[in-house]
């Protein structure tokens, strides 16, 4: 059974709130979905392909949080990309520059984290930025974290109880309430260059 995956495709954003899950906090999200761009970064003599996610993030919880975003991609192939890895401060710059009229006050991931006031005014936008990934994946999930303070604690099956507790013999797991969306490419290798995403589906999920 392969591995599904997970972003967000359209010009319309789509609003990430009200899905089933642990109680807890849990931001207002808006993302739009994934979008490519391609530049010629400084120095290079080539052109380079990135994909790109913009959100934004609302505290409507009722208690100020700290936002820590964190953005990976998998694909059914199993290639995991972590968003803003080798990311030349060009590339975002870029993205702000072609969403200026919608998201005026775009800012690199770096410039949003921290202490996040509650309010509308205080909301942050920022984007996701991953390179290419393997030409072969038919389909993709992106998970974003830090989007919700939800966490559980899970048994660890092997844990040893004639040792002490420690990072390698762990009496419990930390799970996280993560966000995830699959997403298919539909074609063949050299025609998913240039198509958009299908959106399948988005869940919390504890990871």
């Amino acid at each position: 059974m392969r591995l599904r995956i997970a972003t967000m495709v359209c010009f319309a954003s789509i609003t990430l709130c009200g899905i089933a899950a642990p109680p807890g906090w849990r931001l207002d999200v808006k993302f739009h979905d994934p979008q490519r761009i391609t530049l010629r970064l400084p120095g290079d003599t080539h052109e380079t392909t990135f994909w790109y996610m913009l959100y934004e993030a609302t505290n409507s919880t009722g208690r100020e949080v700290e936002f820590f975003p964190s953005f990976r991609l998998v694909t059914d192939t199993l290639h995991v990309v972590t968003a803003g890895d080798d990311i030349s401060p060009s590339v975002y710059d870029a993205i702000a520059a072609r969403h200026k009229r919608e998201f005026p006050f775009l800012a690199p991931p770096t410039k949003v984290t921290g202490l996040l006031l509650q309010g509308r005014e205080n909301a942050r936008a920022s984007v996701a930025v991953f390179r290419m990934f393997d030409k072969e994946a038919s389909a993709f999930t992106v998970y974003g974290a830090g989007f919700s303070g939800d966490v559980d604690r899970v048994p660890n099956p092997s844990f040893d109880t004639t040792k002490e507790e420690s990072e390698s013999n762990p009496r419990f797991f930390l799970l996280r309430e993560t966000l995830a969306v699959v997403y298919d490419l539909p074609g063949d290798a050299e025609t998913r260059q240039r198509v958009k995403p299908i959106r399948r589906t988005r869940k919390w999920l504890l990871q």
